[in-house]
């Protein structure tokens, strides 16, 4: 009584062909395997960025300077005379 027949199993797959169609369920098939294989090539993609160090010379930095004089204000010297 707890278990499924071949029967049970006919129904249901019959209410989805009715429900979705044909066509429908093979696009979503189809969706699903892209979406599985660009996981995948995400996933080495990742581990290949990871074992392969960044080269040094390829980094670049920016060395900040603080400047001797803020742009727009006045010295004593200039407000006076």
């Amino acid at each position: 009584m707890g278990s499924l027949s071949i029967w049970h199993w006919v129904v249901v797959i019959a209410v989805v062909l009715l429900l979705f169609g044909r066509g429908k369920i093979s696009e979503l098939m189809g969706d699903v395997a892209q979406g599985i294989k660009a996981f995948k090539k995400g996933m080495s993609e990742d581990e290949t960025a990871k074992v392969e160090p960044a080269d040094p010379e390829s980094i670049k930095t920016i060395d900040h300077q603080e400047p001797t004089q803020p742009v727009g204000s006045q010295t004593e010297k200039q407000k006076v005379g």
